[in-house]
């Protein structure tokens, strides 16, 4: 370094030192890596380049010019519209999942168990990416992964982009969530926590459940429900099981009594649900190197909670949803969820070049039992009585390899990473039993639920499904700065995932059971002594519907350009295109060879031009605005192009797909205005635009025995609105000269987005379903929003919290106008889910006892009590899809640093 050059250090310093406000705070950074965020998201300091001039003309009375450049927070120095959730941010919404902690992201809400919602578009409009990879999905209905299935423990900040750039995947939509996982630690730590809740819906409350096996309390089965080897082997002859097609009676016989019974069966009542608990265990340690440093981290964390939803579901066959319902169910669902996660990551710094190696580990077990009881009018209003019980697994295995080389004025990344997703569902089974309490019923039984296995009268079925996901991914990126503030990056990406699905449906038939054995519970009903005696048969209808498995593949290869640079002083932009050539196929496997035309392959090959542009205009020190223009796309998910009809669990809905979906086109525009007033503290609004060609949207049909949902292109949608995002502290140092004050300051973070978007349907639109050409408008009525989008999102929180220690308190507000769930059927009107208003509080304390960190952490959830409703609206005529209160949680939790 040069005198001069040390010199200029020198009195930069000394400035920075004196009058930190002297700073011109007009620096724009270095381009983020593509495809992941900036180095450290969660860094809200100086993340920008200092530049410093220094004139001396000579002489004793030399005459000095500083000029320094600095950037206060990452959300203003990239050059995308972005939001940021640090680990500061996360633990302030107590949270236990990432998509908790999303909900509070302006114009971000979710949906569905995990699925996260940008700007009203569902989440086939949002990607999801872990370190800069992408990730598998463990959801038969989804290609995108719910990120509830992501404890925060794991994760370290959150990046959300809005606004398109060439170095994102095509499939953008509305959005990018970018999630980083813990990186190296600056010292050695050992973190034990554990917590306990209380829902008051749950908790010590009527709920359900069965016996399943001895260790199913940590998420794992001990093997009970394994496939048994007489059924393994049926399933490997490639014949359907049943009866005539190389089974004989007996052959069926011994497959059922090897099932297991009543384990897996017998659903039981327990008056005094448990409460929920989690533990954890957080490490790392940093090892000195002659060149660098080497960072280990470690993290292991189980959880195990409850909920009991005592639901109201109907269904109507009436236009305008008049009389009594076609079927009224009051059920009771009690779900055992079980995440155990764990994570082990690597992180290797020589000089000016970073290695990291993350991996991750996810299993999300649901144990669920079920029991209803209602009425179907096709059953001449007969009560009916019916019990589920179910097993699911979840599963996620990630690893990934990043590099970074800094060469001064070049930068190069590599990134390569697997990831394996697997959901297993090994005996569902299902139970229905008829009560004979009519007068046209000749039973000399009296008023009893029966269950005679013929279908007419009761039936009784099992399944076992089970899907695989590989996601193989890698990419280059080549970063040259040509001039000062003037970047251009280069780069490739590459990802292949292929997933395979089976699943195999049975039911159980009998010929004139004796009247005694119809009102056997389930466990005596499916007995080997039944079995045997009364020739119970299994009958296999895995094909009935549609195909029982598919094999589906996406590959991309994508290669973009990009311009970051300052036009002219206060003026930049960030310029790219992207080329994505992309070959989606989804092949229904014909499992019997019954050459139905069911089995029809699909193949999407195309390929796309995606231009992205940002103009940033510094307007002031402290302001600025940004415009952008983009094109992304978003492609059909594998579950929906294939044929075959699917119970989802959390709806109780049947979905179907339809093989003749097409590829989505976005247009995208956003004009935004920030305002920077002090550190960390912010004011923003923003107004948006999309215009979407052939947008993929559900519908839903009705029959005399069931509704089941389905998917079909629109010929056109438009989306806009506007948000608005308030951040601002208010220290507490003025109201008193108590010590208590003296550090604390009022936290009020608020921020509200407003959305409509109509689907336009002309006189000769048309829609392609199964292959076949339709009206659309016999699907999608002209005007009506698309699905999923809510008129009004609203997140406040209001806080207090201490500046030299941990204590927070804080209330946070969540609000969803309704949104359309899916078409209403045969011209009724759309199903409506209402998310309503949400209130929480969140403590956090931390103390010192024995020389050890400890951190306190209360948490209350829906203190209003709200309740969740789908319905469809006519009139003063209300049908409820789905209805169910959503208890008030309460939950402690403590940690203690080592």
């Amino acid at each position: 370094m040069t005198k001069r050059s040390l010199f200029a250090s020198f009195l930069l310093l000394s400035s920075a030192l004196v009058s930190p406000a002297a700073l011109a705070q007009t620096a724009e950074p270095d381009p983020a890596p593509a495809e992941t965020p900036p180095a450290d998201p969660a860094d809200d300091g100086a993340a920008g380049e200092e530049e410093v001039d220094v004139s001396i003309p000579g002489g004793a009375d030399a005459e000095i010019v500083v000029t320094g450049r600095y950037t206060p927070n990452v959300v203003r120095a990239t050059p995308e519209v972005v939001s940021v959730l640090s680990s500061a941010d996360i633990a302030r919404t107590g949270e236990g999942d990432i998509s908790g902690s999303l909900q509070r992201v302006t114009g971000l809400s979710v949906v569905g168990g995990g699925f996260v919602y940008v700007r009203g578009l569902g989440d086939r409009y949002s990607l999801a990416l872990l370190n800069g990879s992408p990730l598998p999905s463990p959801e038969p209905l989804k290609r995108v992964v719910p990120l509830d299935i992501f404890p925060t423990n794991v994760i370290d900040s959150t990046l959300v982009q809005k606004s398109y750039s060439a170095n994102f995947p095509g499939e953008f939509g509305g959005g990018v969530i970018n999630l980083t996982t813990k990186a190296i630690p600056r010292e050695s730590f050992l973190t034990f926590s554990g917590g306990i809740g209380w829902d008051s819906e749950t908790t010590n409350e009527l709920g359900y459940t069965y016996y399943g096996s001895d260790t199913d309390w940590t998420g794992f089965d001990d093997g009970t429900r394994d496939v048994p080897p007489l059924l393994k082997a049926a399933f490997a002859s490639g014949k359907p099981i049943l009866e005539g097609a190389d089974f004989s009676l007996d052959d069926l016989k011994a497959i059922q009594m090897e099932l297991v019974n009543s384990e897996t069966s017998l659903l039981q009542q327990n008056d005094h649900i448990p409460v929920n608990w989690s533990a954890g265990i957080t490490g790392g340690t940093t090892i000195q190197l002659p060149d660098g440093e080497l960072g280990i981290i470690a993290t292991a964390g189980i959880s195990n909670k409850w909920r009991t939803r005592d639901t109201l579901q109907q269904t109507s066959l009436e236009t305008d949803l008049s009389g009594e319902p076609q079927t009224n169910f009051n059920r009771v669902v009690t779900d055992n969820r079980i995440v155990v996660n764990g994570l082990l990551g690597f992180g290797l710094e020589l000089g000016d070049h970073k290695f990291r190696w993350t991996n991750l580990y996810i299993r999300d077990t649901l144990k669920q039992a079920r029991l209803g009881l209602g009425t179907n009018r096709n059953q001449s209003d007969r009560d009916i009585m019916q019990q589920d019980t179910a097993w699911y697994e979840r599963q996620l295995i990630n690893s990934q390899l990043v590099a970074e080389f800094d060469f001064d004025r070049i930068q190069l990344d590599l990134r390569g990473g697997y990831a394996n997703s697997q959901r297993e569902a090994p005996y569902e089974r299902s139970f229905t039993y008829v009560r004979t309490n009519l007068p046209t019923d000749i039973d000399p039984v009296g008023d009893k639920f029966v269950n005679d296995l013929t279908g007419g009268r009761g039936s009784a079925s099992i399944s076992f499904s089970d899907l695989n996901e590989d996601l193989w991914s890698g990419g280059v990126d080549l970063s040259y700065e040509l001039a000062p503030r003037i970047t251009a990056t280069v780069g490739y990406a590459y990802s292949d995932t292929h997933r395979t699905s089976v699943r195999r449906d049975f039911l159980f038939r009998a010929q004139n059971l004796p009247i005694e054995v119809q009102q056997l519970r389930p466990d005596y009903l499916l007995s080997d002594a039944s079995i045997q005696l009364y020739d119970i048969r299994l009958l296999e209808t895995s094909a009935q519907d549609g195909a029982a498995a598919f094999d589906a593949n996406l590959t991309t290869h994508a290669g973009y350009a990009q311009l970051q640079a300052e036009i002219v002083p206060g003026v930049n932009i960030n310029a790219g295109v992207r080329y994505e050539d992309a070959k989606q196929t989804v092949v229904p496997v014909d499992l019997f060879n019954t050459g139905s035309s069911v089995f029809v392959q699909t193949n999407l090959n195309n390929d796309y031009w995606l231009p992205a542009v940002t103009l940033t205009w510094e307007m002031a020190p402290d302001m600025q605005l940004r415009l952008n223009g983009s094109k992304t796309i978003a492609r059909p998910q594998f579950r929906e192009l294939v044929a075959q009809v699917y119970l989802d669990p959390e709806s109780n809905r049947l979905y179907r797909g339809n093989p003749s979906l097409a590829d989505s086109e976005l247009w995208n525009a956003e004009l935004r205005y920030e305002w920077y007033f002090d550190r960390d503290q912010r004011f923003t609004v923003a107004g948006f635009y999309k215009s979407i060609d052939n947008p993929i949207e559900a519908y839903t049909s009705a029959s005399d025995n069931q509704v089941s949902t389905s998917y079909a292109n629109a010929p056109k949608a438009t989306l806009y609105g506007a948000e608005v995002e308030v951040q601002k502290y208010f220290p507490l140092d003025t109201l008193s000269d108590a010590p208590f004050w003296q550090s604390r300051r009022l936290v009020l973070i608020g921020n509200y987005t407003y959305t409509q978007s109509d689907i336009q349907v002309g006189e000769d639109d048309v829609t392609f379903v199964n292959g076949v050409e339709r009206p659309a408008d016999i699907f999608f009525f002209d005007g009506s929003p698309l699905t999923g989008q809510s008129d009004h999102l609203v997140n406040f929180q209001i806080g207090l919290e201490d500046q030299d220690r941990l204590s927070q308190q804080t209330l946070l507000l969540t609000y969803a106008s309704p949104r359309v769930t899916s078409r209403g059927p045969s011209g009724q009107p759309d199903l409506k889910e209402k998310p309503g208003i949400q209130l929480d509080f969140v403590a956090r304390q931390g103390i010192n006892l024995l020389n050890k960190e400890i951190e306190l952490k209360f948490e209350a959830r829906n203190l209003t009590g709200r309740k969740y409703e789908e319905l469809q609206t006519s009139g003063d005529n209300k049908i409820y899809f789905n209805r169910y209160k959503l208890g008030r949680t309460f939950s402690l939790s403590a940690s203690i640093k080592f």
